[in-house]
């Protein structure tokens, strides 16, 4: 209040262009002075800034005067007599050439995507000015009625608009205070008045250091309700409409409905358009909060995320691109992304806005790293319409990537084949001649590669032809990965390789790099063809002591001994092949590699499959069987925990056995062995006395086995002891062991089906030795039972000895 005038004095210094943008830099001077009651001058600040002006619009057609005019009505502080020096500066950029780092600069700008920044909405500008002096008055306005609380709000917002005097507004808690009480009191009676009361606060929230003012205030709980509430009446509003709607076209000859539907439509709208730009200012004050993340956490807790859903509706592009932007932030949280609806984000793609349609790709992308989202964007068809962006050299790279992580999903590999994906992906490929091939490009090629119909559709016409020219040429790794994986299928396609063996083959040297050789092994090793000659292939690209001296554990990285592995069982398929490799003493090799690498399952599958392989010819079968200890590693691997080796090992077992009678006998005992070695530990742990009875000392003492209540009576326990039996036999070779069971048939019975008897109290497990004393055993045991007619504890159960 003793404080009468502060004015502040700017003086241009220098006008330059920016060294990397189109741009002019303005250098000025602010003096800020305050005078006192008497007008003398009683406190001075200098303070020196530039102010960029960006020029977006400047093309080689600009016309550079018209421009220049332009930039010095818009900004006010460079004088008119500084003209000719800003058209000299706007021709200069104007011929400028672009360099690299503002073509960079250039592509940053374009991905870096924010919300546009509020102006004033329609209907809260005013004719007059409003000055920082006059806070006080403002103040007043907002103790009146709803007219004069707009005109106040409206005369503190022009202020808050100009970052300048945010400070002052600050420190001005009176101010701040009734703002915050009228917006709690009054915003659902003005959608003005809340509108401009939140964008004064949105001013505040543009910059972090003033976050906690607005918080004080709890602006931010205030403005979640409002959304909460205007989403609500939006719904009522919209049932309103659909009911009139509904009446006129059961009534479509009745004039005052006709009038009444479109009085309500243009009511509609002007809500509508209010609606939104409380919507927008209200969501941007949140986006500036959730700057922190426990503010951010707060929100969540309060269903931001299905708020922000159901805003996704409306039309308005603006407020779609606030919505998405803040949709983008969240969904970088766990918790927030599987509330994220896909059917209203897949309504955005495609869509005219392009900074709407490059927000809601970076949203997808975010999301698609989750396996159950990427299942709903190809639910919701999202494919065909990424696949159309492709086209689209502005947002081609982010629908590439989202495109490469659904092709990661080996569910929705095969549906790219119903799109126009892959001839564009193989046109790109060409495209490209000899510069070096995109990441997400070449990485989603590689990906969709591993379904055998992609593969065929790559493979049309000249495109494994034009893949191989440019693989082997650029040697370029990638590439020959995406044509390893093609070969993998079988049917017509590997069959196209034929002409590239030879070419595959000559890249197999020592001199070349190891990724590269092991991209073009791989390939040859998925050749799996009946037709081609493979001992002229070793022989005449001498890859035999290659593939030796690769064997050796620690030659070479793990992945290139496994594909010299792969390699190998692959041309062992081949009777003269198997030969020349047995005679190189490759399999002593494979042996040696077999113990370094047994803790590896792949290694030891892929060894195992060599020896599966080789024995099925008869030079390679008897070097394997008489001068090699391979049956011995695969009887131990019989038992491994992978199903995969165990199969192997089984079939390569099996051939052995077949060929030759020791290892046979070995073989089968060790398979007897496995099966009951439960059985065999127990038998001979036990060191029977021959002087203990069978069963019990004396059976007959032991009427517990026989009597029970409510059991046959004693005319019924008359018994054929003739027919006692043993089923099913002890002993396999293989397999578990069977259950032994006894059987006895009664002469005398209900009905003629034999009764099977259990011994449920039998104690000690006898040695096998004994089995023909157990039955006599048994025998006299059924005598003594028919004797003491006490048949009735084994009646019409198992006799099963279940220890064996």
């Amino acid at each position: 209040k003793h404080l009468e005038d502060k004015r502040n004095k700017v003086t241009v210094g220098g006008l330059d262009v920016h060294p990397t943008e189109k741009a002019l830099v303005v250098h000025y001077e602010v003096e800020a002075s305050i005078l006192g009651e008497s007008g003398g001058h009683m406190l001075g600040e200098r303070k020196e800034g530039q102010k960029i002006i960006r020029m977006k619009s400047l093309s080689p057609s600009t016309d550079v005067g018209a421009l220049a005019k332009k930039v010095l009505e818009e900004c006010k502080m460079i004088p008119a007599s500084r003209l000719p020096q800003v058209e000299q500066l706007l021709y200069y950029l104007q011929n400028r050439k672009s360099s690299p780092v503002e073509s960079k600069v250039e592509k940053k700008e374009k991905r870096t995507v924010k919300p546009k920044e509020l102006t004033p909405f329609e209907g809260i500008e005013l004719n007059e000015e409003a000055s920082i002096t006059r806070v006080d008055e403002y103040i007043e306005l907002l103790y009146e009625g709803i007219p004069e609380k707009i005109r106040g709000s409206a005369l503190i917002l022009q202020l808050a608009r100009n970052p300048d005097n945010l400070e002052e507004l600050l420190h001005n808690e009176t101010a701040l205070g009734a703002l915050a009480r009228v917006l709690r009191e009054d915003w659902k009676q003005s959608v003005d008045l809340a509108t401009i009361i939140i964008y004064i606060f949105f001013c505040f929230s543009s910059f972090s250091q003033f976050h906690g003012v607005v918080s004080h205030y709890k602006i931010g709980a205030l403005c979640m309700s409002v959304v909460e509430h205007e989403l609500k009446r939006y719904d009522a509003w919209r049932e309103e409409l659909r009911k009139k709607n509904k009446a006129y076209i059961l009534f479509v000859e009745n004039g005052s409905l006709r009038r009444d539907q479109d009085k309500a439509l243009r009511k509609y709208h002007g809500l509508l358009a209010k609606q939104e730009q409380l919507l927008r200012v209200s969501l941007y004050l949140l986006l500036n909060l959730a700057e922190d993340t426990r503010t951010e956490l707060k929100m969540r807790n309060k269903n931001i995320v299905a708020l922000l859903v159901k805003v996704l509706e409306r039309d308005d592009e603006e407020l779609l691109v606030l919505v998405v932007s803040f949709l983008k932030k969240l969904s970088i949280f766990l918790e927030n992304k599987n509330d994220m609806v896909m059917e209203r984000l897949a309504r955005l793609v495609p869509c005219k806005h392009e900074d709407l349609l490059n927000l809601t790709l970076r949203l997808l992308l975010n999301l698609s790293f989750d396996s159950g989202l990427r299942a709903k964007m190809v639910e919701v068809g999202l494919l065909p319409k990424l696949t159309a962006l492709l086209g689209d050299e502005n947002n081609r790279q982010m629908a590439m990537r989202i495109l490469y992580h659904i092709s990661m999903d080996d569910r929705f590999k095969g549906m790219f084949v119903y799109t126009d994906c892959i001839p564009q992906l193989m046109q790109m490929l060409y495209e490209h001649g000899e510069e070096e091939i995109e990441t997400e490009l070449i990485s989603i090629c590689i990906n969709l590669a591993a379904n055998k119909k992609n593969a065929q559709l790559m493979c049309e016409g000249d495109g494994l032809k034009m893949l191989m020219k440019r693989a082997l040429k650029m040697k370029d790794c990638l590439l020959m990965k995406m044509i390893r994986n093609i070969s993998q299928h079988d049917g017509q396609t590997k069959s196209l390789f034929i002409d590239y063996v030879g070419d595959l083959a000559a890249e197999i040297k020592a001199e070349e790099e190891e990724e590269w050789v092991l991209e073009c092994l791989g390939t040859l090793a998925n050749l799996t063809i009946p037709d081609l000659d493979w001992e002229l292939v070793l022989k005449e690209y001498n890859l035999v002591p290659y593939l030796k001296d690769r064997l050796k554990p620690g030659s070479a990285e793990d992945d290139l001994i496994l594909e010299v592995v792969i390699m190998i069982g692959t041309v062992s398929m081949d009777d003269a092949c198997a030969v020349m490799l047995a005679k190189s003493g490759i399999i002593p090799a494979l042996i040696e590699l077999l113990n370094a690498q047994q803790e590896d399952d792949e290694f030891v599958c892929q060894i195992v499959y060599v020896f599966y392989q080789m024995v099925f010819h008869q030079a390679t079968r008897d070097v394997i069987i008489k001068d090699t200890q391979a049956p011995a590693y695969l009887i131990d691997l019989m038992h491994d925990k992978n199903a995969e080796i165990r199969k192997v090992c089984d079939n390569t077992l099996d051939i052995i056995a077949e060929y030759d009678e020791e290892w046979g006998r070995k073989i089968q005992s060790e398979k007897f062995r496995f099966h009951n070695n439960q059985w065999l530990e127990m038998v001979e742990s036990r060191q029977a006395d021959e002087s203990e009875p069978y069963l019990y000392d004396n059976d007959n003492d032991r009427t517990d086995l026989f009597y029970s209540a409510g059991t046959l009576s004693k005319d019924s326990a008359v018994h054929n002891i003739e027919n006692v039996s043993i089923c099913p036999p002890l002993f396999y070779a293989t397999g578990p062991l069977p259950t032994l069971t006894i059987h006895c048939s009664p002469i005398c019975s209900p009905s003629p089906s034999p009764h099977p008897l259990k011994l449920s109290d039998l104690a000690a497990p006898l040695r096998i030795s004994r089995l023909c004393e157990l039955v006599q055993t048994v025998r006299s045991l059924l005598c003594s039972t028919s004797k003491n007619s006490g048949y009735s504890a084994w009646a019409n159960s198992y006799l099963s000895l279940t220890n064996f």
